[in-house]
């Protein structure tokens, strides 16, 4: 993890990414905390795909 980079991004952002992981996939804190920026944003767009696809299925 590039803690430099912790440092000059939102707390407050960074802990709703981890915590919106967490819940979705059930992976521990150091692992999602190991992922760099970007990794995690693929994640995070990821499971709002899922999410999309789940709530479009139950519209149908």
């Amino acid at each position: 993890m590039n803690w430099a980079a912790v440092a000059t991004y939102p707390r407050e952002q960074l802990f709703q990414e981890i915590a919106y992981v967490a819940y979705h996939f059930h992976w521990r804190l150091d692992d999602i905390l190991d992922m760099e920026h970007e990794e995690r944003h693929v994640w995070l767009r990821e499971i709002a795909r899922i999410n999309r696809e789940i709530n479009e299925a139950r519209q149908r």
